[in-house]
């Protein structure tokens, strides 16, 4: 059964044509066709999410918002902190995703979550402001990435911390201590993803390094499904908002 549903998620991701006039639209195209076997086929995708969620420290009635937050499944790699948040936001606009997100929140009794429709350059938690915002493997699909990383700055709390983990590349000239890759990484990823309208780009971690204060980062590369020979770049910083 995992083959025929792995299949069926390829399919979408190299063949499937996406349509649409506005951003959730396509993203809703994409989406749609694939939610049911969202969860397992990127488990096995999107490596470092645990380690993003480790490398957080969450204050006791803490506001979290995890934007482009899909199906809710990053909150099951919370743990028992999910427990002692005030409120957990997941924003996505793929409706079918946020479908399963709902079902996972209630099967879960997590009363202080809620999956919300919203754009993540503009949603604004109802308390006004955040503890901790999150991007797992959303940044790069969010067409204007630097106003999502602007609008997280804006919600977040002085002292809050921002977490992303995702796919990335690096520039050509990196800053003195940061990864420089080859050029067949520098060209391949970007037309690879670009088919799923992702977008990994050199401009990311220079971006949030210029916004925050590092308090964990680091480069890494992972395994593909089904493609052995590959191994895709990715990255996971959190920062704090001084």
């Amino acid at each position: 059964m995992r083959v025929l549903s792995d299949l069926k998620i390829l399919y979408h991701l190299a063949f499937k044509p996406i349509r649409g006039k506005n951003h959730a639209a396509r993203m809703e195209s994409f989406y749609t066709g694939q939610a049911s076997g969202y969860d397992d086929f990127r488990r096995r995708l999107l490596h470092g999410r645990e380690k993003l969620w480790a490398s957080i420290d969450v204050p006791d009635e803490g506001v979290w918002v995890d934007l482009g937050g899909g199906t809710g499944a990053n909150l099951e790699l919370f743990g028992p902190v999910i427990r002692k948040l005030r409120k957990v936001y997941v924003v996505d606009l793929a409706t079918s995703l946020l479908k399963v997100a709902e079902k996972r929140i209630e099967r879960h009794g997590w009363e202080n979550a809620r999956a919300v429709d919203a754009d993540a350059t503009t949603f604004r938690p109802d308390e006004g402001s955040a503890d901790v915002v999150t991007f797992s493997y959303s940044l790069t699909m969010i067409p204007d990435w630097f106003a999502a990383v602007e609008n997280a700055l804006a919600m977040l709390r002085p002292g809050g911390l921002i977490g992303v983990v995702d796919f990335y590349v690096s520039r050509k000239y990196p800053t003195e201590g940061l990864r420089r890759h080859g050029w067949f990484t520098r060209s391949f990823w970007p037309v690879w993803f670009a088919g799923d309208n992702v977008f990994p780009s050199a401009d990311h971690v220079p971006f949030l390094r210029h916004h925050f204060e590092p308090v964990h980062f680091s480069e890494n590369r992972a395994k593909v499904p089904y493609v052995p020979l590959l191994r895709m770049p990715y990255y996971t910083f959190v920062g704090r908002k001084t």
